[in-house]
């Protein structure tokens, strides 16, 4: 046993030994140093750019969310609809009728109860509801709407003052700046979601000279959406989200608004006038892009390029000519045809716009005279425009409107009946017609089942009748 201990103590002296003459003879000797100095570490960006970008000044939605919500409602609408036929209504003739329920979204403008929605949402309805913020519910009638712009008005008689959302300028929203989306997707009510403008006057119809002119961004927008609020970070309303582009029905990241420039235009309009009052330019054209400016022999992609200018319109009275390519309207970048068209569709018959061109490589601006539209393009015969006083003196005419241009399709069909350009249509159904509104609304009120019965003088002077079924 002793000799264990020995052996023990020996050892651990050795190794005190030991680790003292290592200490002593061959370790460095360090130096620590406490820095009481505090240091923030540095965060870089994962691009090339030296900006650094402070994350408490996000954006903040809390006071536009809790403006906005209040004065978005949702848009119930009951239609009727035909139901499936069953042997009892095949046998007595008649076709059984069910109650079908629609549901949208609206945007409170005023105290008063107007409210301001899309077209579609109250489409065939024979009721209409809407439902507060607070639950209260109303019975709504429809003021009236506007189907090319798909913009609707509502009243409701509401027994207090009510929240509501002020129009902002649509013309000064910027592609990425911050914007909400306010509305009821799938019933959901008073859903909020954030998103930027991704772009400006967006046209989705894929025709060229359409009238169409969106807000496109990328907030959530789902079916119940519709007729719902854009607004900005500062509450104010600059669209009324309007549509989606997907594949499955539901959002994929695309949702498009109409500007509140134009839905302002167009509920001011209807409260006042009854109907839209639509100004025109007087100019037909296109986009210019790479292969249009190539087919033309010109160097200019972006404009609006002046294909014909329409006889007495205001383009025309301006000195505006074939070739001339739109640069700007009232100052602001016309890029595109929807460019052009979301200008034009937020003004009036009479008003002025100032007119940036392009002609022989040179800019010009004039003043041009928006006039009411002349013009329509008439199912089977074509374009027609209203008929000055010589021009019905030339066929005897005491009423009508003239053919301008043939639908290609029928136009040999009409030249075979020596009905040609200059030809006065008089009676549209039984209807005189005067004006080209006279024609719109004698189509419109026409049904399936009268077929088209149309009275001109050809440009014989002779009196003809047409029948199509």
């Amino acid at each position: 046993m002793k000799k264990i201990l020995s052996l023990v103590l020996i050892s651990a002296l050795g190794g005190v030994l030991t680790l003292g003459a290592y200490k002593l003879f061959l370790e460095k000797e360090n130096t620590v140093v406490i820095d009481n100095t505090q240091t923030t570490p540095t965060f870089l960006p994962t691009s090339n750019l030296s900006t650094l970008y402070n994350t408490t000044e996000a954006p903040d939605f809390v006071s536009a969310a809790e403006n906005t919500v209040n004065a978005v409602v949702h848009v119930k609408n009951l239609s009727m609809t035909s139901g499936q036929m069953t042997f009892e209504d095949f046998f007595y003739g008649r076709r059984s009728q069910r109650p079908q329920l629609g549901t949208g979204s609206g945007v409170i403008i005023n105290a008063d109860g107007y409210i301001i929605t899309n077209n579609h949402v109250i489409k065939n309805a024979q009721e209409l509801s809407v439902t507060m913020n607070n639950n209260k519910t109303y019975e709504a009638k429809l003021i009236g709407a506007d189907a090319k712009t798909d913009i609707a008005l509502l009243k409701i008689e509401p027994d207090e003052d009510l929240p509501y959302v002020t129009f902002g300028d649509s013309d000064n929203a910027k592609i990425g700046e911050w914007v909400l989306a306010v509305g009821n997707p799938f019933n959901l009510t008073s859903t909020v979601t954030a998103g930027i403008i991704s772009a400006k006057a967006r046209d989705i119809s894929g025709n060229p000279g359409n009238v169409q002119s969106f807000i496109q961004t990328d907030a959530a927008v789902n079916p119940g959406n519709s007729g719902g609020a854009l607004v900005n970070t500062n509450g104010e309303l600059i669209g009324i989200n309007t549509a989606i582009t997907s594949q499955t029905g539901s959002y994929i990241g695309y949702s498009f608004a109409v500007p509140s420039n134009i839905a302002r235009k167009v509920i001011e309009d209807i409260m006042e006038y009854g109907n839209v009052q639509n100004g025109i330019l007087g100019i037909r054209g296109g986009t210019l892009n790479s292969k249009a400016s190539e087919e033309l022999g010109i160097n200019d992609t972006e404009g609006v390029y002046i294909a014909d200018v329409v006889e007495d319109s205001g383009a025309d009275k301006a000195g505006l000519q074939e070739g001339d390519i739109i640069k700007k309207i009232n100052n602001i970048k016309i890029s595109k045809f929807a460019d052009l068209t979301g200008q034009i569709n937020s003004k009036r018959p009479y008003d002025v716009v100032n007119v940036t061109y392009a002609r022989n490589g040179k800019l010009n601006t004039v003043p041009v005279t928006l006039l009411k539209n002349e013009t329509y393009t008439m199912p089977l015969v074509g374009e027609v425009k209203n008929a000055k006083e010589k021009d019905l003196k030339k066929l005897k005419a005491s009423n009508g409107v003239k053919i301008i241009s043939l639908d290609e399709t029928y136009a040999d069909y009409w030249k075979k009946n020596s009905v040609e350009e200059g030809s006065i249509i008089t009676s549209i159904n039984g209807i005189k017609v005067n004006s080209v509104d006279d024609v719109q609304s004698a189509l419109k009120n026409k049904s399936d089942y009268d077929g088209l019965r149309i009275e001109l003088i050809n440009s014989k002077g002779e009196k003809d009748h047409f029948n199509f079924r």
